[in-house]
């Protein structure tokens, strides 16, 4: 197939060759404005989340330099508060080391799968595939697309922004400014659990471990009394807006996903029953909803001198193999399930504290995966991918984290 691009920016030569590698020329350059206020959610997200998001192209004659601009740093010039929390949210490390290291050895069709989440703009495709050699075009973006605009995740414009016309929630003030950058489009979509599928829920014929959707937060949460209350996705990781996102990542919110009931109770002479009932009573879905973290609980009991005895453990999580082919355990709880540890005492009277102990690891297939893979390949890889390969596993470990879920004092129980 041969298409005439001669007469096309040097830039737009670049976009265009990705795109017809995608096969998705003809939505790349549609440039005009496909959205209404009164589209449907479901109208608005089909028109709304296409892959690759099109080239926003060339922008208005009348927007400044600012108001053009695809880079974060941009936006947060006037959304000072947006653009700090998406900063420190995972929306921006999407491009990370852990995806980076792996994205240098992959094709580029296995690569776009990945973009399709992590980077899914077509400006991103294209700076990604000048990096890869995947183009021979080395021409340098036009002003409004920052050079490492493919490094910086899934960022506002993703998720805001079509052929240069802003788009978001309906507008939480009455008077809010409508002048800037042409205006914005308000839609209800925005609050809505449908908009985040996109990324957080696989498609029916996407691919499974033991016949379930590696991704399928969004039929999780459709299952939930959340669902029927109208509590959406947006209700708890973006709480009055805000784009923080937080999740297994964040121990505060991984608290308050948990009920925790312990309780003593004697049972034969001088022996006593001790409990700890754990409930999703606070995720709208699946706890966790994916395979790459792992939770263990701890059921403890501590003397006087602060010593702790383990008395029972037990791991959340859905393990599968490195291959991810093969279901190793799934024990994760679902919205409202419980799951309960039992110990038992006979000397209670020398302890005076039962608690329970968690332990986060949000990325411990990550880490199972990645210190699997680099013994049997490190002296293969070349030197910028085994650094990124190692700070990888560095910032996986990096984030597990431990708190106490419940205590409760047992020194009176024994008298």
């Amino acid at each position: 197939m041969k298409l005439k691009i001669n007469s096309l920016p040097a830039w737009l030569i670049v976009v265009t060759m990705v795109i017809v590698l995608a096969v998705f020329i003809g939505k790349a350059f549609k440039l005009d404005n496909p959205f209404a206020e009164t589209a449907s959610v479901d109208e608005f997200l089909q028109n709304h989340w296409t892959y690759p998001i099109p080239a926003q192209g060339k922008p208005p004659a009348s927007f400044s330099a600012l108001e053009a601009s695809l880079d974060p740093a941009s936006c947060g010039e006037c959304h000072a508060d947006q653009f700090a929390q998406w900063r420190s949210s995972l929306h921006s490390h999407t491009m990370g080391p852990g995806i980076g290291w792996q994205l240098q050895l992959v094709d580029m069709k296995t690569a776009q799968s990945c973009l399709r989440c992590h980077a899914p703009m077509t400006e991103q495709l294209a700076l990604f595939s000048q990096q890869r050699g995947w183009s021979n075009s080395r021409s340098t973006p036009p002003d409004y697309i920052p050079e490492n605009l493919h490094q910086q995740g899934l960022v506002c414009a993703a998720c805001h922004v079509r052929a240069h016309v802003r788009h978001g929630p309906l507008a939480s003030k009455p008077n809010a400014e409508r002048n800037v950058h042409g205006g914005f489009e308000e839609h209800e979509a925005y609050s809505d659990s449908r908009f985040c599928a996109n990324c957080h829920q696989f498609k029916a014929d996407g691919p499974r471990i033991n016949g379930k959707l590696r991704e399928n937060t969004y039929e999780e949460w459709l299952a939930t009394d959340f669902a029927q209350q109208g509590q959406h996705c947006q209700s708890c990781h973006m709480p009055q807006r805000q784009h923080v996102w937080r999740g297994i990542h964040d121990k505060e919110m991984t608290r308050s996903a948990l009920g925790v009931e312990l309780a003593a109770q004697p049972d034969a002479e001088g022996v006593y029953q001790l409990e700890a009932k754990i409930t999703n009573s606070g995720a709208g879905h699946h706890f966790p909803t994916y395979m790459v973290p792992e939770i263990v609980l701890y059921l403890e009991v501590l003397d006087a001198e602060g010593r702790v005895r383990e008395l029972a453990q037990h791991t959340i999580a859905w393990r599968v193999n490195l291959a991810l082919t093969e279901e190793i355990f799934d024990q994760r709880l679902a919205a409202g399930e419980s799951v309960s540890l039992h110990g038992k005492l006979q000397n209670i009277a020398n302890y005076t504290q039962l608690r329970l102990r968690i332990h986060v690891a949000p990325r411990q297939h990550y880490v199972r995966t990645f210190e699997d893979y680099l013994p049997h390949n490190r002296d293969k890889l070349q030197p910028e991918t085994l650094s990124l390969l190692l700070q990888s596993i560095r910032e996986s470990k990096a984030v597990e984290y431990e708190f106490i879920a419940a205590e409760l004092a047992i020194g009176r129980v024994a008298n």
